[in-house]
């Protein structure tokens, strides 16, 4: 398959050209770049489009939260503090976890 333009891609996929610079933009399908700067649509960016959109009917999930869950996979530091504050968050929990932590940086900022 040869590569598309942004708005050939549009047209095939079913994204405005809008939406798919905003995906884009999010990190969730990077098209390759043309020496210019011109925006090359593959087979590959089309699926993942196709598979987006899908994605989104079938969980009623937003774009920008699907880039955060795309974010917590390339940032183990980010993954693991909210993890930490998920597992804080537990009812009962909570209040423990919170006096734990802040014991915890009353000790760093005294050392």
């Amino acid at each position: 398959m040869e590569t598309l333009t942004v708005g050939q891609a549009a047209t095939q996929s079913g994204w405005s050209p809008r939406m798919l610079r905003y995906v884009e933009q999010l990190g969730l399908v990077v098209p390759q770049r043309t020496g210019a700067g011109y925006r090359l649509y593959g087979l590959r960016e089309l699926n993942q489009l196709r598979s987006l959109a899908e994605l989104r009917r079938r969980f009623g999930v937003a774009l920008d939260e699907l880039a955060f869950a795309a974010r917590l996979r390339r940032d183990p530091p980010l993954r693991a503090a909210v993890e930490t504050w998920l597992a804080g968050s537990d009812a009962g929990a909570g209040a423990a976890w919170v006096e734990w932590e802040q014991r915890k940086h009353e000790r760093l900022l005294a050392a």
